[in-house]
């Protein structure tokens, strides 16, 4: 089955950041400005699914079950179960996807790949937050890779933020950015030899 439904971002002023230090295993903002297609925004949201209980009212809840796919122009959710949530506009506020793993992918507006793994994974999609819960792994591409119990990225500025539940830790790995390609220096041509 496939649907559409409508769906959109709230103006909001930047949210202040309120850091529990308790829980705080990582805050890396990486450099350079990477966000999600502007465009996405304006697409509509696409699903498909094996069964679905779909409403289309104020603050209600569909539910897809098996092989789950969810795309929003570049954004791509996949998973084994997702909740869709509608607001009192019936738009769509979040998604929550389980799955083994619940999956998310979106590109930048520099076609550059991020995607996300983790047993649960809950979409804002008013303030664009992903929230990535149990073996949670977030992969930039030619940026670098996180995991932790809990992840929280937001598209709007690549800001990931990462929690350890117990003795674990969260890990990352910040790749250099490539220098620029140098031509290697070509020898004169061999002279030809005399038969």
């Amino acid at each position: 089955m496939k649907a559409t439904a409508r769906s959109r971002r709230a103006k909001r002023s930047r949210p202040k950041l309120s850091v529990c230090a308790l829980a705080l295993g990582l805050l890396v903002f990486l450099p350079g400005s990477v966000l999600a297609k502007k465009s996405d925004r304006d697409q509509p949201m696409n699903y498909a699914a094996k069964s679905t209980e779909a409403f289309n009212a104020p603050n209600t809840v569909s539910t897809l079950k098996g092989s789950v796919k969810i795309t929003q122009g570049t954004l791509v959710l996949t998973g084994d179960v997702a909740k869709i949530h509608l607001d009192a506009d019936q738009q769509i506020s979040r998604v929550v996807v389980t799955g083994n793993p619940a999956h998310i992918q979106q590109l930048d507006e520099n076609n550059n790949l991020m995607q996300g793994d983790a047993a649960t994974l809950d979409y804002d999609n008013i303030n664009g937050i992903a929230v990535l819960t149990t073996n949670a792994v977030v992969r930039q591409q030619g940026r670098g890779e996180f995991h932790g119990d809990k992840l929280t990225y937001n598209t709007d500025t690549s800001l990931i933020t990462g929690e350890s539940n117990g003795t674990g830790t969260v890990t990352g790995t910040i790749l250099p950015k490539p220098k620029p390609a140098t031509a290697a220096p070509q020898s004169p041509p061999k002279p030809a030899e005399g038969h």
